[in-house]
């Protein structure tokens, strides 16, 4: 036990040393602008990883006996309250309040994984979708592919297309798949690497279900940027984030069917690459409409905290203690008639 103490408190002093100033003095501005008082609370989250929760969302392809009875023993429980409207069968994801991990399977190509590690707020825009069998379903950037693995939990889609622009990242996505998905259903997936701004283009009104889990300044990651001057560069690039996500969804919106429905997703806190973003397309594309999601909110509420205040079609996970998921801003629009 004591020795246990003594590692957590070495760890939380390196993980403390490690917070990158020029990043969090920005944030400080920014967030206590937009947020309030709340940001106080969500900061101490963001800023203490020891504090940090992971859920596993489990393999429906990978046989895993015993599994579920020796992460309830560890005080796992289901994430997702079962009466929820829409959370198919065989989506199962476990989390613990309890802070840490257990341990990532390691890929080993002709074997399966067992579990995914997840931060469990990544899956509200996986539910949001609400995808169906036999539908047609855009992941338009989907490395590292967590949320295409979640997708793939809820339903068999017709044609899942995995789309990412960055090399590297693409890779990362082909593996993923390969780790989770068996060889039968791999085949209805194609991974592409296009410019995600062109495949509206290329494929019109083509999609029944399209996710836009899109490029941001990720808060989690930017407040340890290990390289001072990266961080300097990111924050001085930050503005022109939002004009590539707003590009992005007019893309996912051209590769809609009339009556498809798409979800926009970041785990950002910034007003200026969510509602904005968001406000942005309501108000320039005519054939598009806010969905209401509310409901999905108010039915996960009790394990994820929302910011209050934002309008139906769209919600932000605050990450608290003993709740730190998050930040992931979510919102839903439909296509209602051709470009």
């Amino acid at each position: 036990f004591f020795l246990g103490l003594k590692l957590e408190k070495k760890m939380k002093g390196k993980l403390q040393k490690q917070i990158c100033q020029v990043v969090l003095d920005h944030f400080e501005k920014q967030y206590t602008a937009e947020l309030g008082d709340v940001w106080n609370s969500v900061r101490d989250v963001l800023t203490s990883p020891w504090c940090w929760q992971h859920a596993l969302l489990l393999n429906r392809f990978s046989q895993s006996p015993g599994l579920e009875s020796s992460l309830a023993e560890q005080g796992y429980r289901p994430t997702f309250p079962a009466a929820l409207p829409y959370l198919p069968a065989a989506l199962r994801c476990y989390s613990r309040t309890a802070p840490g991990r257990v341990p990532a399977q390691k890929h080993q190509p002709g074997r399966l994984k067992e579990y995914y590690l997840l931060n469990a707020a990544s899956l509200l825009p996986v539910l949001a979708l609400e995808v169906e069998d036999g539908e047609r379903i855009l992941d338009l950037c989907a490395a590292p592919g967590g949320k295409s693995v979640a997708l793939l939990q809820c339903a068999c889609p017709g044609h899942f297309h995995c789309n990412e622009y960055d090399d590297l990242r693409s890779r990362w996505l082909e593996q993923t798949i390969e780790s989770f998905i068996p060889d039968p259903l791999i085949n209805l997936i194609k991974v592409s690497k296009l410019d995600g701004r062109q495949i509206g283009d290329l494929q019109p009104e083509f999609y029944d279900k399209v996710l836009v889990d899109a490029p941001c300044s990720n808060d989690r990651s930017w407040l340890f940027s290990a390289d001072p001057q990266q961080a300097v560069l990111r924050l001085m690039q930050r503005k022109e984030l939002s004009s590539l996500q707003f590009h992005l969804l007019r893309s996912a919106v051209k590769a809609l069917r009339p009556g498809g429905s798409l979800v926009y997703s970041t785990c950002t806190l910034s007003r200026a690459e969510n509602s904005d973003v968001i406000n942005l397309m309501l108000n320039s594309c005519r054939n598009v409409v806010p969905v209401d999601i509310s409901g999905l909110a108010r039915d996960v509420s009790q394990e994820f905290p929302f910011l209050s205040g934002m309008q139906q079609h769209e919600l932000l996970v605050l990450p608290e203690k003993g709740r730190a998921w998050g930040p992931m801003y979510v919102a839903k629009l439909k296509k209602v008639s051709s470009t």
